[in-house]
C-alpha cells in the first residue's frame, strides 16, 4: 500500500506539467506566524499566491525586537478531479532580539503588482525553548515528495565563486569649487556570474553607509532611487548588470579634496546543491559581505576674479520675456530673467540691476526648477521683475540687467546680459519721486513758519538731583576707605 501511494504522489506531480491548463482563480494572501515564540525560535511571514507564478514581492516589514534573517520559498501542487491547483510562497524569517510582547504594526505588501494588505498583531517572545526547533529555513520541499519512493540523501551544498562587485563611481576625478560631479554607489553582477545574490535589508544597510560617504563641504543633490532595476553596462569588454544602490550630484564648497571611503554592503549569497533534484532543496542562505574601493575627487580653486566667493558654476543661458517693448512713461511693466543650464541651480543668486533713475525697478519674484536625471542636474531659475519708466528714450536692457558666472567647460569667466532694447514715450517723470518727498529749502519754508517770538523752555530739574547723587557716592566712597 505504500508503494501504490509513493506512486500516487509522483503522478500527481508529474500531472502537473501534463494539464497544465486547467487552473482555478488566481489568489494572493499574507500569514503571519503564532502568537507566541520564544526567544530561540524563529518567526515568520508567508505571502502566498494560488494558481499564478509569484514574479516578484515587495520588501517584507521592520518589526521592533526582530531581526530579519532571510527568506525561503515552497511551492506545491494538485490535481483533483482533473483540476490542477498549485501555489507558490516566499517566507520571510524574524529572530527575536529580546523576551517581550512586540506589535506587528498593519503593512501593505505589493505582490504581482497587487496591494495586499496586512492587519498585524501582538507576538509575545516568552524563554528559550528547552527542545532544539527544526531549521527555520526548510520549506515545504526540504522533504522531497519521492523520499519514500526513491530513498533520502541528505543534500550536500557547496559554495560557488561570485562575479559581482561594489563600487563607488565618480563622473569627474578633478572639479572646480562648485562644479558639479555625480557620484554612484553600485552593485555589478556578471553577465555569466553562477552563484546567486540577493540584497539583505538595503535601506537599513544604506542609512549606515550614506553617513559615511557624504561629503560634509559639499551641496548634495540626491537623485533619490526608490526602485532598484538592473541595467546592463560594458566594463573592460565584459558585460555587467549595474544596480545602483545611491547616486547624488555635489557641488564641492571649498577647495579640499573630496573622499569616499571604503564601504561594506552585506549580502545574501546562497550556497547551492552538489547534486541538484528537480523537487528537492537546492540551495541554502549565506552571508557575504562586499566592499567598494576608496575613491577621491581633487578640487580647483576658480581662477582669481573679484566676485570668485560668489558666483554660480556651470553651463549656463539666458531666456528673457517682456510683453512688449514700446513702454510708457510711468506705467509699469513685467520683466522676466531666466537662467537655464546644468549646474547648482539652488545656488544662483540674482542678477546685477543698474539704477541710474531712468527706471524704478521692483524686487522680483523667484522660481526655480530642478531635474535630476541621466546623471547631471539640470533647471532654471526665474527672476520676475516689474519695472517703471520715468524717463522716455531708447534703453539697452543689457546696461541694466546682467549676471556673471563661471563656465567650468570654458574654464573662465562669462556674463548673462539682456539682449532687449526698450522704447520709452511720455512726458519725464524722473523727478516725481523726489516732488512727492522734497521738503523744500530752508527759504522755500520762510512763507509758511510763523514770526511770532517763543521763549525756550529749559528744563534744568535733572542737574541738582545728579549732582547730589555724585555727591553722595563720593561720601560712600570716603567713608569706606576710611574704615579700611
Amino acid at each position: 500500500m505504500t508503494s501504490v501511494h509513493n506512486i500516487g504522489r509522483f503522478l500527481a506531480f508529474l500531472g502537473f506539467f501534463l494539464f497544465s491548463g486547467a487552473t482555478l482563480a488566481q489568489d494572493v494572501e499574507i500569514t503571519l506566524g503564532p502568537d507566541e515564540v520564544a526567544e530561540n525560535e524563529a518567526w515568520t511571514i508567508t505571502v502566498t499566491v494560488k494558481n499564478e507564478r509569484l514574479r516578484d514581492y515587495g520588501e517584507f516589514p521592520e518589526i521592533e525586537g526582530f531581526r530579519k534573517r532571510g527568506t525561503s520559498s515552497q511551492s506545491s501542487t494538485s490535481i483533483i478531479n482533473g483540476q490542477i491547483s498549485s501555489s507558490q510562497s516566499v517566507t520571510m524569517t524574524y529572530m527575536p532580539i529580546a523576551q517581550g510582547s512586540y506589535r506587528v504594526p498593519p503593512f501593505t505588501m505589493t505582490v504581482n503588482g497587487r496591494q495586499i494588505s496586512s492587519q498585524g498583531k501582538t507576538v509575545r517572545v516568552g524563554p528559550p525553548a528547552q527542545v532544539k526547533r527544526s531549521d527555520p529555513f526548510r520549506g515545504f520541499f526540504d522533504s522531497d515528495p519521492f523520499d519514500d519512493f526513491f530513498g533520502r540523501e541528505e543534500t550536500e551544498f557547496i559554495d560557488i565563486a561570485e562575479d559581482a562587485f561594489l563600487a563607488m563611481t565618480t563622473s569627474k576625478d578633478e572639479v572646480y569649487v562648485g562644479e558639479g560631479f555625480n557620484a554612484t554607489l553600485s552593485f555589478f553582477v556578471a553577465e555569466d556570474n553562477r552563484a546567486p545574490l540577493s540584497f539583505y535589508e538595503l535601506g537599513k544597510q544604506l542609512s549606515d553607509i550614506l553617513k559615511k560617504i557624504r561629503p560634509a563641504n559639499c551641496w548634495e543633490e540626491n537623485f533619490n532611487i526608490e526602485n532598484i532595476e538592473g541595467e546592463t553596462v560594458r566594463i573592460r569588454g565584459k558585460y555587467y548588470t549595474q544596480y545602483k544602490i545611491y547616486q547624488a550630484t555635489f557641488f564641492p564648497l571649498t577647495a579640499d579634496p573630496i573622499t569616499f571611503p571604503s564601504v561594506g554592503l552585506e549580502m545574501i549569497k546562497y550556497r547551492v546543491a552538489k547534486n541538484p533534484t528537480f523537487f528537492g532543496r537546492n540551495r541554502q542562505e549565506d552571508f557575504k559581505t562586499f566592499y567598494s574601493k576608496p575613491k577621491s575627487v581633487r578640487v580647483k580653486e576658480l581662477p582669481p576674479h573679484p566676485l570668485r566667493d560668489v558666483v554660480s558654476v556651470g553651463d549656463y543661458y539666458l531666456e528673457e520675456r517682456m510683453p512688449s517693448t514700446d513702454l510708457e512713461t510711468g506705467k509699469s511693466t513685467p520683466y522676466e530673467f531666466s537662467i537655464y543650464g546644468e549646474g547648482n541651480i539652488s545656488s544662483i543668486r540674482p542678477p546685477v540691476v543698474s539704477k541710474d533713475g531712468n527706471f524704478e525697478f521692483y524686487e522680483p519674484n523667484v522660481r526655480q526648477n530642478i531635474n535630476r536625471q541621466n546623471g547631471k542636474v539640470t533647471g532654471s531659475k526665474s527672476f520676475n521683475y516689474f519695472l517703471i519708466p520715468r524717463e522716455p528714450g531708447t534703453y539697452d536692457l543689457g546696461r541694466y540687467f546682467s549676471w556673471i558666472f563661471f563656465n567650468p567647460k570654458k574654464g573662465q569667466y562669462d556674463t548673462l546680459r539682456s539682449n532687449l532694447t526698450a522704447y520709452v514715450t511720455g512726458e519725464s517723470r524722473k523727478n516725481e519721486v523726489i516732488q512727492s518727498t522734497d521738503q523744500g529749502t530752508f527759504y522755500d519754508r520762510i512763507e509758511s513758519t510763523s514770526n511770532e517770538l517763543v521763549k525756550v523752555r529749559e528744563d534744568n530739574w535733572q542737574k541738582p538731583v545728579f549732582n547730589v547723587l555724585i555727591l553722595v557716592m563720593l561720601g560712600a566712597s570716603v567713608y569706606l576707605v576710611a574704615r579700611k
